[in-house]
């Protein structure tokens, strides 16, 4: 036949629209167009392509070809077209049978021998496949992780010719499975850390209400320790949490099948750029705070970031999600991320320390601290101290309460929450806050002077409330008394 057309997919942020390779052979001079907006790497597939088929023993097309990948106006990237062009070129040559190009998709990157490299995207491909009833082809690295996604047959492959022989029915390809997973993923331990009772409580009542939290304190007090163990205390992730942080890691081709199921945790420099932070680029891709979604997105030396990258975190911190906008196209990524800030208190660190002075002058400390915006500060649910350890503590033996205990309390009060509401105190809306965080009349009034003298604002003011939802939670109380409430005042002041 002189045209053929085989189902493919490209990535457009999460999601993976299909993409339709139609191939026409024509009479004339020998050549080789490629049309439907095709990105450099596409349309470098045409010599791959042709060393590709040669070398797989079959002739490559001595006619005029033009490959078309529609639609016209999506544009297309990456070397994943090069396996469904090979194929649409030899079925409209007439040799391979195109009866089964119908019954599945197919993207993989070809080597000039005709092996097949892996593509990033693969579990986005996947899941954007379900009740197509179509099969997915793709090469066996990619494969096991698109095997992930259930309802979709996935078929793994490792050269053209091997696709080939199972179009022409002489051959099989191996359905993909996903590969091992770990059971319990492994996290650094709470126990390696001395002392910080406080801040230790402060991330337990963060963890069960999925709070961001701001620690601040001199140098070596275990800000970075308490982050760095932050995820071994949150509640394991289920199955569609799981699933959704594989889908973004895969977009960036990080995904790791021995990390399915463990919380990310992102901890970038801060010489990082806005882009880095919330994702970019002609073909947008996923930043730090999509990539920590379900996870941990640590921020040490918080003043040491341009403030024009923090401001970024402001609009995410509020909706769990980021649309990165181009003049022809948005990309819509998920960025429901905990937040875990460390800073000192002034820039030499040792403001407020019992032994060493601080060198800063006031006006120094004001502008290190201004650094950060009050706008962003008050998105931040909880702002502790973590202060210097004393000779005692470091010197004491044994070790502090391990990750699993803390945990086993964060998942019971978590578990609460979403028998009760359906989702983490931090996520409630205002309506909500009214239904499950009403207080008894010395709970308002002890409220109204935390108002009072220190300044919070009607979003402050909400923040407290599922703040001291959570250390109810984490009680096993279903009132909030003014005990809870005077908790989570304590953690609203500034660090």
């Amino acid at each position: 036949m002189a045209v053929a057309v085989v189902k493919s997919r490209a990535l457009a942020g999460m999601d993976a629209p299909e993409v339709v390779v139609e191939a026409h052979l024509a009479n004339g001079l020998p050549a080789f167009t490629l049309v439907g907006l095709p990105e450099t790497e596409v349309k470098e597939a045409r010599d791959r392509v042709r060393a590709a088929i040669q070398n797989a023993r079959y002739e490559f097309p001595a006619r005029r070809i033009t490959v078309n990948l529609a639609p016209a106006d999506l544009p297309k990237e990456s070397g994943r077209f090069d396996l469904p062009i090979a194929l649409a070129i030899l079925a409209a040559a007439g040799q391979i049978p195109a009866d089964r190009l119908k019954q599945a998709e197919f993207a993989g990157e070809l080597a000039l021998t005709g092996t097949l490299r892996p593509v990033r995207g693969a579990l986005a491909m996947a899941l954007a496949m379900r009740g197509s009833g179509r099969q997915l082809v793709l090469p066996a690295a990619s494969a096991h992780e698109a095997a992930l996604a259930s309802g979709v047959e996935t078929l793994a492959a490792s050269s053209l010719l091997e696709v080939c022989a199972w179009l022409a029915g002489q051959g099989a390809l191996e359905a993909a499975a996903p590969d091992p997973r770990a059971a319990i993923p492994d996290y650094p331990d709470f126990a390696d850390v001395k002392g910080q009772a406080a801040a230790k409580r402060a991330l337990e009542v963060a963890a069960a209400g999925s709070h961001s939290v701001l620690m601040a304190g001199p140098p070596g007090t275990g800000k970075s320790m308490l982050a760095a163990r932050f995820s071994g205390i949150l509640p394991a992730m289920d199955e569609a949490e799981a699933l959704e942080a594989a889908a973004v890691a895969s977009l960036n081709g990080g995904f790791r099948p021995e990390h399915w199921g463990r919380r990310p945790f992102r901890a970038p420099h801060h010489t990082a750029s806005a882009v880095a932070l919330v994702g970019g680029g002609n073909h947008p891709r996923p930043g730090e705070i999509s990539l920590a979604h379900h996870g941990v997105l640590f921020l040490d030396e918080l003043p040491e970031f341009p403030r024009q990258v923090l401001e970024v975190l402001r609009e995410p911190l509020e909706t769990g999600r980021i649309t990165i906008s181009r003049a022809a196209r948005q990309a819509d990524f998920p960025a429901r991320f905990q937040l875990v800030a460390a800073m000192n208190p002034c820039p030499c660190g040792y403001l407020g320390h019992p032994t060493q002075a601080c060198r800063d002058t006031p006006d120094q400390i004001a502008r290190y601290r201004s650094r950060i915006s009050g706008p962003l500060l008050d998105r931040i649910d909880i702002q502790i101290s973590v202060p210097a350890l004393t000779e005692d503590e470091l010197t004491q033996a044994g070790t502090g309460e391990p990750s699993a205990a803390i945990r086993a309390r964060v998942e019971t009060a978590r578990a609460r929450q979403l028998a009760r509401q359906g989702k983490p105190n931090a996520a409630l809306g205002t309506r909500e806050l009214e239904t499950h965080c009403t207080l008894d009349s010395a709970g308002e009034s002890l409220l109204k002077q935390a108002i009072a003298r220190l300044n919070l604002s009607a979003r402050a003011y909400h923040r407290v409330l599922k703040l001291a939802r959570s250390v109810a939670d984490l009680a096993g109380s279903d009132a909030i008394t003014t005990t809870h409430l005077a908790e989570a005042i304590q953690y609203r002041r500034q660090a």
